[in-house]
Formats: structure tokens, C-alpha cells, sequence
């Protein structure tokens, strides 16, 4: 009978889970009880920008009673992208695998967390996606939405060389050690932009991408935060970065 004894199976990669919160009061709690249905292990990563209607005294009891939930709070509203940047560097700075990030008011629904992760044994950034087969939007998506979207995915592809089909979407999983890689200082959106110049920078450093349908449902609680001036800084941003990798400057 042999004495050598058995290898042990390497634990799983370390997964963080952000979620960027801004008046989600009613949705934060009912939200991390979600990921823990379907990502026991990982730990939830809350970063609240002072919301006015409590969400941060809600996440800080969240963190006080459940295991590996921590919370960021910040003076005021920031910004979507410099939030995700936050989750970035925390996920980098404490020794990660993976950063998963997805919003905070249930439009990304948990039980996609499984296939996102799964993704990640073949690729750098896996994206829940909309638009491959499979993906699509539950619930009422009215034509500017529609066109605000797919038309922000079509520019994003034509200025930065993307081939995803899902570029505007923040429901995705990073791999740290390639994020990494990236000089955060180089990344100017502040907003919705971020979505699109972050997988600008994920290509720069060689990421390799994959894409998982997910269904995009409409927040259960809560305002939408997106508006037009929004949406044109994106633009703007995006089309002076594609200038930019045109011009061999990026």
C-alpha cells in the first residue's frame, strides 16, 4: 500500500463581488442575500456614495452581522466609474482572483453569477451579455432605451476595436491579475462610459473575452440614474479615445 499521500484539490479562485450603491435602500439587502444563494463563498464588496436615503447604514449593518461583507463609503455621488475603480484596486490591494461586478438594484439578476464564473477557466473579462443568443431584456425596454443602447454598442465597437457585442453592460467578472496590468490614471470616464473604456484597457493589457446570455431585468426599487447628459459625455469620451488608438496615441 503506498504512503504517498493524495493531492489535495487547490481551493477555488478568491471572488469579490461590488456593488455600487446610491440611494438602493430597498434593494441592497434582498440583493446580497441573492448572491449568497449563488456565490456562498465570495466575499460582497459595497460601495455606497453617501446616499441620502440610508443605503450606507444599511450596508454597515450588513457588514457588522455577515461574514465577508465590507463596505466603502465615499463623500458624495462620484460616479459609476470611479466606484468600479474603487472595487478594482480593493480586489488588486487585497490578493483577489476575480472581481465580479454587477448593479445594485436586481436589473442583474444572481443567478447568472454561476456562468460568469465558470467563463472565467477560458478567458480574462467575461460579460453577461444581452445581445448573444440566448440574452435579451424581461420587462418594458421602450425604443430610446433600445436605441441609446444598442447604438452605444455599435460606437464602441467602431472607435475601440472591440468585438463584444455587450460593451455598455456592468454585469461582468475581471480577472485581478490582468486589471493589475492597467494604469488607472489613463482611464478618463467618471460615468457610463467607464463600461465601454474599461474593456479598452482590458484589450490593451491582452485580455482574452468571453460572453454568457443573461437576461437584463428592470430594477425592482428605485430611480434610474441615467439621463442624456450622460450619455453624451460617453460619446465624447469614446470617440476621443478611438481617436486616440487611430492616432497611435493610446
Amino acid at each position: 500500500m503506498s504512503n504517498i499521500p493524495e493531492a489535495s484539490a487547490s481551493p477555488p479562485p478568491r471572488l469579490v463581488i461590488s456593488l455600487a450603491t446610491y440611494n438602493e435602500a430597498e434593494n441592497v439587502e434582498p440583493l446580497v442575500a441573492g448572491i449568497r444563494d449563488f456565490a456562498p463563498d465570495a466575499s460582497i464588496l459595497i460601495i455606497d456614495d453617501n446616499s441620502p436615503d440610508g443605503t450606507g447604514a444599511i450596508a454597515e449593518r450588513l457588514a457588522g452581522t455577515l461574514k465577508d461583507v465590507a463596505v466603502i463609503h465615499r463623500a458624495g455621488k462620484l460616479g459609476l466609474g470611479t466606484a468600479t475603480l474603487e472595487a478594482m484596486a480593493y480586489a488588486i490591494r487585497n490578493g483577489f482572483d476575480y472581481l465580479l461586478n454587477m448593479d445594485a438594484d436586481f436589473s442583474h439578476p444572481p443567478r447568472f453569477i454561476p456562468a460568469l464564473r465558470a467563463g472565467m477557466a477560458d478567458h480574462d473579462v467575461m460579460i453577461g451579455s444581452r445581445y448573444v443568443p440566448g440574452g435579451g431584456v424581461e420587462g418594458e425596454f421602450n425604443l430610446k432605451r433600445k436605441f441609446m443602447s444598442t447604438g452605444i454598442n455599435m460606437y464602441a465597437r467602431t472607435f475601440l476595436g472591440l468585438k463584444t457585442r455587450d460593451n455598455s453592460g456592468a454585469f461582468r467578472c475581471y480577472r485581478v491579475s490582468k486589471l493589475a496590468q492597467i494604469d488607472f490614471t489613463k482611464v478618463r470616464s467618471r460615468g457610463y462610459s467607464f463600461q465601454e473604456e474599461i474593456l479598452f484597457w482590458c484589450r490593451q493589457v491582452g485580455c482574452r473575452f468571453g460572453e454568457t446570455p443573461i437576461l437584463f431585468e428592470n430594477r425592482r426599487a428605485g430611480m434610474s440614474k441615467i439621463n442624456s447628459r450622460e450619455a453624451a459625455a460617453a460619446l465624447w469620451i469614446i470617440f476621443r479615445l478611438g481617436l486616440g488608438r487611430l492616432l497611435g496615441r493610446v
